[in-house]
């Protein structure tokens, strides 16, 4: 599984359940890697959407405990039964995208972090994990910077080296 996410320098994601930056460059990135693939997300984030609606394209999971049955993505009401839904799945093909309570739940459990570095300050109300800060997280690659919408950013790729493991945590 991997997190997928844009920070600002900060390690700032959101304000008001809403993005910092319209960056179009990170938005193609974001389809282009998500395509086909599964999301995982809480239910303020699939509220977020345009009309509440999943994304097109990939499998939807939402971790919404009292949420209703929906035709259009998965819901599931506990960590347990995520946990479940994901095995489903091929691990690299798995996505968390958010919100802030769903990337600090799960991110102990993913094998990668998919981060765009925004260089600006978005004034964020949300935060992400530093992952520059934590001994299990490092830096795997780097992108060039690119210019996009007046901001600069890079693509960057961080392994975790202590993922726990799914399988065991209701044991």
């Amino acid at each position: 599984m991997r997190a997928i996410v844009v920070v600002d320098k900060n390690w700032g994601i959101g304000k008001k359940n809403d993005l910092l930056f319209r960056l179009p460059a990170d938005m193609k990135h974001f389809r282009e890697t998500t395509a086909g693939k599964v999301v995982v997300m809480g239910s303020n984030t699939l509220l977020s959407f345009p009309e509440g609606k999943p994304l097109k394209n990939r499998t939807n999971i939402v971790l919404w405990p009292g949420g209703e049955k929906r035709e259009d993505c998965i819901v599931v009401d506990s960590l347990e039964r995520l946990f479940s839904e994901v095995a489903k799945y091929h691990g690299e093909e798995v996505y968390v995208i958010g919100g802030a309570m769903m990337y600090r739940t799960l991110l102990p459990y993913c094998d990668e972090a998919v981060v765009t570095k925004v260089e600006a300050d978005g004034d964020a109300e949300v935060f992400f994990e530093n992952l520059d800060k934590k001994a299990e997280w490092s830096l795997v690659s780097e992108g060039e910077p690119i210019e996009t919408n007046g901001y600069t950013i890079r693509f960057c790729l961080y392994r975790n080296c202590a993922v726990l493991p799914r399988l065991n945590l209701y044991k």
